[in-house]
């Protein structure tokens, strides 16, 4: 285990105070220049992680994710807060067993009931929380926010991005203007396989974009990423969601899909996940083909 140097001394202090003993840190960040992660591990053997979110906004989100929504999902199915601090922008969780299931090399069954366990851990978050008075109000504008961002991005993706495409995502803008009412509740925000633990059982941690928000936005990455060669795990996953998407999710999910796409293509998606661009290509092709529709 390798020692993490970069972990400020007040912040050590702090998560050694919270842990009540010494622990040794070992670097898990993630290949971005904003990810600051630790794994501390006790005399005891004890692990916990030590995670510096990169924004107050991030903070704040994962904070009362992990203090009022994680929790609906069950015992070891999200990480449980051990700490926080404002000061240092930091949450001190105790860890969870299990890998990502990007990093494993699964069998189809096993890769198979993960993603059913993801739907049905997703259909709990989904319900937990109050969604009432501004919390209502910010999930029922989330599309709206959509719509005002997509510009900026297809002006930061440039010359990324051919005239076609640029047609298809103003399109695309447009038609998501053309909604009737959505399912609301309490998103994950960043559902991925990068954020699903398993270990024989699923578990979902990276709250730091959870919000109140249509659910099927927590559908696009999916989308995109792992549903898209591999359609037996959008069965397994909506299997143990409980439903089918509606058909103003599905039109929604089309939408957002290109957008997301875009933001991917923008120089800051591009530093901060190397895949990035590979991952808006292939959507805006699988787009322009009606693969994706």
């Amino acid at each position: 285990m390798s020692e993490a140097p970069s972990r400020p001394t007040a912040l050590h202090r702090w998560a050694e105070r919270q842990i009540s003993g010494t622990a040794r840190a070992r670097d898990a960040s993630h290949p971005r220049d904003n990810s600051r992660v630790w794994e501390l591990v006790r005399a005891d053997g004890r692990r916990f992680f030590l995670k510096v979110s990169a924004t107050a906004r991030s903070y704040e989100r994962e904070t009362f994710a992990l203090r009022h929504a994680a929790p609906a999902l069950g015992g070891g199915r999200a990480p449980q807060l051990h700490a926080s601090s404002a000061e240092h922008l930091a949450l001190l969780t105790a860890a969870l067993p299990g890998r990502p299931a990007n990093e494993l090399l699964l069998t189809a069954a096993e890769e198979y009931e993960a993603h059913r366990q993801a739907g049905l851990l997703l259909a709990r978050l989904h319900t937990a929380g109050d969604l009432t008075g501004h919390w209502r109000t910010e999930a029922e504008g989330a599309l709206h926010t959509a719509e005002q961002e997509a510009d900026r991005h297809v002006e930061a993706a440039g010359h990324r991005l051919t005239p076609e495409q640029r047609t298809l995502v103003r399109h695309l803008t447009d038609r998501l203007r053309q909604v009737g009412p959505l399912h609301l509740g309490f998103i994950h925000g960043n559902a991925t396989p990068a954020n699903l633990l398993w270990s024989g059982h699923a578990a979902w941690i990276g709250f730091a974009r959870s919000r109140f928000a249509p659910v099927v936005q927590d559908f696009v990455a999916l989308a995109c990423g792992a549903w898209a060669d591999r359609p037996r795990l959008r069965t397994a996953f909506l299997g143990g969601y409980g439903r089918e998407l509606t058909p103003e999710e599905q039109h929604v999910l089309t939408c957002l899909a290109g957008l997301d796409a875009v933001r991917a293509l923008t120089p800051r998606a591009a530093h901060d996940d190397p895949d990035a661009a590979e991952r808006g290509h292939r959507t805006l092709h699988r787009l322009m083909t009606g693969v994706l529709a």
